[in-house]
């Protein structure tokens, strides 16, 4: 009988059963790899998921919102990076978050100051803004101040804070003093009308620096003392005040204050934040000069100043003043008939117009 036939049926030889089992053992491990995989995926994607809805669940809960934000307990609201603005003087849901929190960016507490000559990291078309007082000079240069938007100081006898908004363009100087209590100031991390809110120190207190008065806190109301300062070139500023001193770099922050955060931002016509335009005779961004004389605003458009001949004389509220544009210096100079200069704010023509919406505007 054949070997092939075992009680009359085909028999089947060894090495195809041992292949067959082999092939089968393969597939189940296969199986079993994909539907490990695939198990691993779908934890991933939950996980994904979980994290997303978790941090889209705390954003909601720490963001104003237009029915009122959730209170905290002792007053202060969520949302408002830790500030309590339950006696807000503005409407709560125009008190947007910035981006960076409280403190996020650092303000200057104990500023380090360089001689002229010392200076080198200013290229002659750099911007400083120039403070002076009982002929102690000095220049707070744009490039350290993007990155701090406040620095407190004290010139002379008088404590200052030195404050930029790199959203409205404005730079601007302040007393310290109010209340009978001399302040310091840091960066709240929120902006009202898409301009810087300070806080103070003491007692945490919002301010504003375009409306010029605390909208939030214990000092809520009070108006801040607005001192003239200088706008301009650093070739200009060096050259008219050689013995001045000029903001050291050394802040004690680790930044990069040859890069501009906000270059794109200064290109573009568009804006980061909600704000009322109710005036628009001019762009967006257009520069003006704003001042304001007997609770009156009026804003100079730089570009018809630098069109057209300066020193010219004009009269806001019954005072006559004079307005002087440097193209070169690209600083705006405006002083009254007894030749004292009048605080004067190079600004973003949407700002000025969404704080003082009936501004006067002059047209050569």
């Amino acid at each position: 009988m054949s070997d092939s036939i075992v009680d009359g049926e085909p028999a089947s030889p060894v090495g195809s059963v041992s292949n067959s089992q082999d092939s089968t053992s393969e597939f189940i491990l296969v199986r079993r790899r994909s539907v490990i995989v695939k198990a691993f995926a779908m934890a991933l994607l939950l996980a994904v998921i979980a994290v997303s809805w978790g941090y889209a669940w705390r954003t909601y809960r720490q963001a104003p919102t237009l029915g009122g934000p959730p209170q905290a307990p002792g007053g202060i609201v969520r949302g408002f990076n830790g500030f309590d603005v339950s006696d807000a003087s503005v409407p709560q849901d125009k008190i947007l978050r910035g981006g960076p929190p409280r403190d996020g960016i650092p303000a200057i507490l104990d500023p380090k100051f360089l001689s002229v000559a010392e200076v080198t990291y200013l290229k002659d078309t750099d911007e400083v803004l120039g403070f002076i007082q009982d002929g102690d000079a000095r220049a707070y240069p744009l490039r350290i101040l993007v990155h701090h938007e406040i620095a407190n100081d004290t010139v002379g006898d008088v404590p200052i804070a030195v404050t930029y908004c790199p959203l409205c363009g404005t730079c601007m100087v302040f007393d310290r003093r109010m209340d009978g209590e001399t302040f310091t100031f840091g960066v709240s991390g929120l902006l009202y009308q898409s301009d810087v809110l300070m806080y103070d120190h003491q007692s945490e207190s919002l301010w504003s620096q375009l409306k010029m008065e605390s909208v939030a806190g214990d000092h809520v109301g009070t108006a801040m003392r607005w001192l003239d300062s200088k706008q301009m070139t650093w070739a200009a500023w060096k050259a008219a005040y050689p013995d001045s001193r000029v903001l050291s770099p050394d802040t004690g922050f680790a930044r990069n204050y040859g890069r501009d955060a906000y270059s794109s931002y200064k290109r573009s016509n568009r804006l980061m934040f909600p704000v009322p335009e109710t005036r628009t005779e001019l762009k967006r961004k257009a520069w003006v000069g704003g001042v304001i004389v007997k609770g009156i605003s009026k804003a100079y458009p730089i570009e018809a100043l630098a069109e057209s001949p300066t020193p010219f004389s004009d009269t806001i509220g019954g005072e006559e003043i004079e307005v002087v544009y440097d193209a070169e210096a690209k600083t705006v100079t405006i002083t009254a008939s007894d030749g004292v200069a009048i605080p004067t704010v190079q600004v973003y023509w949407f700002a000025w117009q969404a704080f003082y919406p009936d501004t006067l505007l002059h047209t050569p």
